[in-house]
Order: C-alpha cells, then structure tokens, then sequence
C-alpha cells in the first residue's frame, strides 16, 4: 500500500484540533484515543505531541480514568471564580435599573457603569468597576441610551430650521 500524504499538514491539524474543541463528544473521543495510546505502552510526551496536548494534560486524563472510569474523561464542570452577586442581589439590580436613577436619589437621569458601580458599593457593598457593571446591563438585556446633547443658551427656532430634514410645508 501506497503511503497517504495530505497538501497542507499544518493548517489540516488546525482544522481537526478545532473540530475536536467544537463538541463535547469529540473532545471526549478525543481522551479515548490517548487512553488507548497510553494502553499500547506509548509515552505521554510522544501522546502530547500527536495530539497537540501538553504532556500534563495527558497525565490528567489518565489520573481521572484510574480513579473513576470512563466518567472521569466525561465533560465535567468547568470552575471559574465565584460570583460577587447572589441571585437576591441580582433580582435587587433588576427592579433598580428598571427605576429612575433620580427616584433613587441620584442626579443623573440614566444608568451608566459608572453609576451602576457606585450604586453596587453603597447600596450592596460589591466593588465591580465599570466595564463589569456595562457587561452586567448586557447580560440583563438593557441597552445602553445616552441623553441628546443639549447646548447652553441654544435658539430652539434656530435649531429646528438647522435640522437635516426639513418639516413638511403644505402649500
């Protein structure tokens, strides 16, 4: 038999690593194929290397099979650091973003991060900074309203005949 070559090698296991990524069941095929490897005896850094791992990964994988099976190459539970906010404060943010900043004793007449980070500290002694509290208005599905500018001592005559579109005359 004729040895198989493919054109592009390396953009070819690029492709392939970010199909395995894609799907939980294929990053768990993916373990099986390197227990299998390590059950023909191979090395982990040999196993690494073919399958675009880190040898400390590979030894992970075995570590969770001998201690529970095939459930330890399951998907677990990916960790990350815990919430600052607890469901009731949550709901809190919700019902005050809903309300008028004013109402509750602010002088703005929106919510803005800025806002929102001040009002977490006073009201529920969190410390998130802006960007966090405009990712939180996102993940509540608010959307940002900046006020029009209003200029000073403005003519309002004038700046209604300024206007892009002019007002419909009836002749």
């Amino acid at each position: 038999m004729r040895k198989l070559e493919i054109s592009d090698v390396e953009i070819m296991r690029i492709a392939v690593q970010q199909e395995i990524a894609r799907s939980e069941e294929s990053r768990y095929d993916h373990r099986l194929h390197g227990m299998l490897l390590v059950s023909q005896g191979i090395n982990c850094y040999q196993i690494a290397e073919w399958l675009g791992q880190d040898p400390r990964t590979i030894q992970r994988w075995v570590t969770r099979f001998e201690k529970q099976g095939f459930a330890g190459l399951q998907e677990g539970e990916r960790v990350g650091r815990p919430r600052k906010l607890d469901q009731t404060q949550w709901g809190a943010i919700g019902r005050d973003l809903r309300t008028n900043p004013r109402e509750m004793g602010y002088s703005q007449n929106l919510w803005d991060g800025k806002l929102l980070s001040y009002h977490l500290a006073k009201v529920h002694g969190v410390d998130l900074g802006v960007r966090q509290c405009q990712r939180i208005f996102r993940q509540m599905r608010f959307r940002l309203r900046k006020p029009r500018p209003v200029i000073a001592k403005a003519d309002p005559e004038a700046q209604a005949a300024y206007k892009k579109i002019a007002p419909i005359r009836q002749k």
